[in-house]
């Protein structure tokens, strides 16, 4: 069962990050490693610096196995 949460702020989205990777018990540096970024990016990212690296944090999600999707409220359709 997939559970759905609402990530409003960088905050938010790095203790989920955080707390996937400790739940698969990886390492900092090791979950680092496996989604190709730095310790140091993974670090900050889970302790909810902003960042504009996207496309590093997409990985780092998708190397935990987590899917990020992004949901209209209103149902209406986008491109």
């Amino acid at each position: 069962m997939s559970a759905k949460l609402n990530i409003t702020n960088p905050a938010e989205l790095g203790a989920v990050l955080r707390e996937a990777r400790r739940l698969r018990g990886l390492r900092l540096e090791d979950a680092a490693a496996g989604a190709g970024v730095g310790v140091r990016f993974l670090s900050e990212l889970e302790r909810g610096k902003p960042t504009s690296r996207l496309g590093e944090t997409l990985r780092v999600a998708s190397s935990l196995g987590l899917r990020i999707s992004i949901e209209d409220p209103d149902g209406r359709p986008h491109a």
